[in-house]
């Protein structure tokens, strides 16, 4: 399985860079577009550089409704409307209605953990207990390794992995940890990828330095 980072605060050279987050995920079989970052167009010319094809991709999950990351929706659902997607059901009922009527296959409100296709899941919607914005993460299952890839982990990094790993062994995590201090949650995996609002980056790097990698636009991964 293959992840590739489209839209990132940091992009490698000859790709735009921009506040938000957006990744590729190839599992040979499906092709899931992770949210659309702030700017469509942005979006779209870091595909066409990166040889991504939107109408190759066949669903869509967005994290949750902060500019940041469904900024990019109608830009892109103008370009693929043949696609699915998936959102949490908290999202506003005139963006459910925005996204419908764009798109030639379903929309799916998410609430309860579920599967999006062979070998990936989502979390279901999750929410820190203080209350805050929802969000869902996706489970990538890889053998028996598993995978998370999150938005910007609104809810809190011990809800997220506590609710993935009822599909399995945590192995890596990747994607934006917000401003998260919870460190001690890494212990065990192999594999951190802190991109877009990782507030903490130079802290994780020090405490895992073996397991920490810098993510950006351009950065992919086989898992």
């Amino acid at each position: 399985m293959k992840v590739t980072i489209v839209y990132d605060n940091e992009a490698q050279e000859g790709l735009q860079s921009g506040w938000g987050f957006a990744c590729l995920i190839e599992t040979g079989s499906n092709n899931i577009l992770f949210d659309t970052g702030w700017d469509g167009h942005v979006l779209l010319e870091n595909m066409d550089k990166l040889s991504i094809d939107p109408k190759t991709i066949d669903t869509l999950v967005l994290s949750h409704q902060h500019w940041d990351h469904i900024g990019g929706v109608t830009t892109f659902l103008n370009r693929d409307p043949d696609i699915d997607v998936y959102i949490p059901s908290s999202f506003s009922p005139r963006l459910k209605k925005e996204i419908t009527s764009r798109i030639h296959k379903k929309l799916y409100g998410i609430g309860s953990p579920q599967k999006i296709c062979d070998h990936v899941y989502t979390t279901g919607e999750l929410e820190n207990p203080g209350g805050g914005i929802k969000e869902q993460s996706l489970i990538l299952e890889c053998g028996s390794d598993n995978y998370i890839l999150t938005g910007c982990a609104h809810p809190g990094l011990l809800v997220i992995i506590e609710a993935a790993a009822s599909f399995g062994n945590i192995t890596g995590i990747m994607g934006g940890l917000h401003d998260s201090q919870e460190y001690g949650v890494f212990k065990d995996m192999e594999f951190i990828g802190a991109g877009h609002c990782t507030s903490h980056k130079d802290v994780i790097r020090k405490m895992y330095p073996k397991k920490f990698q810098k993510i950006f636009a351009g950065y992919s991964v086989d898992f």
